[in-house]
């Protein structure tokens, strides 16, 4: 189930491959299975039609969420990589220095990773319904692989401190008050580098802007 070597020194040409798949959907030209509305425009449909919300409520309402979404995704990657820094984020190999309980890592494990899911989760209201769900299953998949695989690395290299760590922090569901024991890693209080990570993580912050500002013309084009 852990990623391969290989998987984690070609992850970002992995999940951009997917999330192309996601934008071109072929399966709707070859088989007519779905159809090309933005995901967003859908959910608004059917909120609208249900008689969950007025049509003129709906879309705004689809919107306002999955700019929640994307703000979420571009503050834990932001906070996650300015605490453990531009060579260990963007490393083509897995990197083991010391257990990082700083910042975003005090309360869930996989910060980046699951910034990067909102993100994906995001981006996936402007593609087609059909391609917003195998995208978002095929990276669920693969973000779980890439942790798994980290885990089982640092387990080997960083030995009882990091199982202690393990055992006190949630994968990937925070916990906004976590009880580390004596012996557990503590924060090292170690200054974030918040302008290279600002600088770094242009693509949740672009992700964010694109549906917070441009969707409201409701053109899915300019959006994407």
């Amino acid at each position: 189930m852990a990623a391969t070597k290989i998987e984690f020194r070609l992850r970002m040409v992995i999940m951009i491959l997917i999330t192309a798949l996601g934008f071109w959907a072929p399966w709707i030209q070859l088989w007519g299975i779905g159809n090309r509305f933005p995901l967003w425009a859908w959910i608004a449909l059917e909120l609208s039609r249900l008689g969950l919300v007025s049509s003129a409520v709906a879309a705004p309402l689809v919107i306002i969420v999955a700019a929640l979404i994307a703000a979420k995704g571009a503050v834990l990657r932001i906070w996650g990589a300015a605490c453990l820094g531009y060579d260990t984020v963007h490393h083509e190999q897995m990197q083991a220095g010391a257990v990082m309980a700083d910042g975003p890592y005090r309360y869930v494990r996989n910060p980046l990773y699951l910034g990067g899911w909102c993100m994906m989760a995001a981006i996936s209201f402007l593609m087609p319904p059909t391609g917003a769900l195998v995208m978002m299953t095929l990276q669920t998949i693969f973000y779980l692989r890439l942790i798994l695989g980290e885990e089982a690395f640092l387990t080997v290299q960083l030995g009882e401190p990091y199982r202690e760590y393990l055992r006190a922090v949630p994968r990937l569901f925070p916990r906004l008050r976590t009880i580390f024991s004596r012996s557990a890693p503590q924060p090292t209080g170690r200054k974030p580098q918040w302008l290279h990570a600002l600088i770094t993580e242009i693509n949740p912050i672009g992700i964010f802007i694109a549906l917070a500002f441009f969707s409201w013309s409701y053109n899915n084009w300019l959006m994407i």
